[in-house]
């Protein structure tokens, strides 16, 4: 669409007018994950069949039938969209290195290859400080600070010298934590990856190629899972029994980036504490900087481009607050600038 777009077509709205069957393909993708998590989980939207210690039923063979049908159809879209989303990237080759971060990253990475569920946390450095470490031992490498600006918290991680340092978490840092990825497809494009934006890659705007690349890697999964007989194994749960732990730990990898979630647990299994490290809080100093690199990107251009320049450096992370800056053209957002102390402009969207 262009950073210069009218705000109000630079959304799904406005794609579906520019490119059509783009748009249709990719909202037909969306639907087909939809329909997954509800084949597994009971329901599209906040799943329903997770209990303690797995889920509440075994697949049957009319619902693997269907995952491996919508599998099926996935795949070609998903590489698809793949090649046209990256060749509207490289054609925009400008924007790719307007928004550089040179910072630490943070992935969960299996035996090197990309794993969104089991694995270590990976910290991957600039200068040979990368440490890996297991989520339990997560606040021995953390720490998180509050901020008199922010409601969010501010999170470094202790490096292998035991340096505090920066970091960000989601697509981006990912791929720059693992040595592959592990299904054919993504290794190819993971190479492409690197080739247009270097090893590691500090270029934001890469986050949206990383994101295509996690697609098509979840879309190969899927369709090698169902293609595994353990699918349909009747063991899907582990009962709970014993003594329950003092405390519980435990990641994935969220869209987002790392989640870590951390409970105080009593004797009768009653949580007591609960502290989740979320990823928009540990890529909330890079947001900082992100937005800081856009403004001043931007500062001498009219409003809109200002605005839709900032937007364009928030919406890289995806962050919480994504569904702000994806609203059809009217997104809530200010920005004041100041000189020597004396606002000079003011814009409002």
């Amino acid at each position: 669409m262009g950073l210069d777009a009218d705000p109000a077509e630079r959304n799904i709205v406005g794609l579906l007018k520019k490119v059509p069957e783009v748009a249709k393909n990719a909202l037909h993708l969306r639907s087909i994950g939809q329909k997954v998590t509800e084949v597994i989980g009971g329901r599209g939207t906040h799943p329903v069949s997770s209990v303690a210690g797995g889920l509440a039923a075994p697949l049957n063979a009319e619902r693997l039938s269907t995952l491996k049908s919508l599998a099926t159809e996935a795949l070609p879209l998903a590489c698809g969209l793949v090649d046209v989303a990256r060749q509207a990237l490289v054609e925009k080759a400008e924007a790719i290195p307007s928004l550089p971060l040179e910072t630490a990253y943070m992935g969960t990475v299996n035996n090197g290859a990309l794993d969104l569920y089991e694995g270590d946390l990976r910290l991957r450095t600039n200068d040979g400080g990368d440490v890996d470490f297991s989520e339990d031992d997560w606040s021995s490498y953390l720490s998180e600070a509050t901020e008199p600006t922010s409601y969010a918290k501010i999170v470094t991680c202790k490096n292998g010298r035991g340096e505090a340092v920066s970091y960000r978490v989601g697509a981006l840092a990912r791929l720059n934590c693992v040595d592959r990825i592990g299904t054919p497809l993504a290794d190819a494009e993971l190479e492409r990856f690197r080739e247009i934006g270097g090893f590691p890659c500090h270029q934001t705007v890469m986050y949206h190629y990383a994101r295509l690349i996690e697609l098509l890697f979840s879309v190969e999964k899927l369709v090698e899972i169902c293609g595994d007989d353990e699918i349909r194994s009747d063991t899907v749960r582990n009962q709970p029994g014993g003594n329950p732990p003092r405390n519980a730990t435990a990641h994935v990898e969220a869209p987002r980036g790392v989640l870590i979630h951390d409970y105080g647990v009593d004797e009768n299994g009653i949580v007591t504490s609960a502290n989740l490290v979320v990823a928009t809080q540990q890529n909330m100093s890079a947001i900082n900087d992100t937005i800081g690199l856009s403004a001043g990107h931007y500062l001498d251009q009219p409003d809109d481009l200002l605005m839709n320049g900032i937007e364009f450096g928030i919406r890289c992370y995806d962050p919480c607050l994504s569904c702000a800056t994806h609203r059809l053209g009217d997104m809530k957002m200010e920005v004041v600038i100041r000189q020597r102390g004396e606002v000079v402009r003011t814009v409002r969207r």
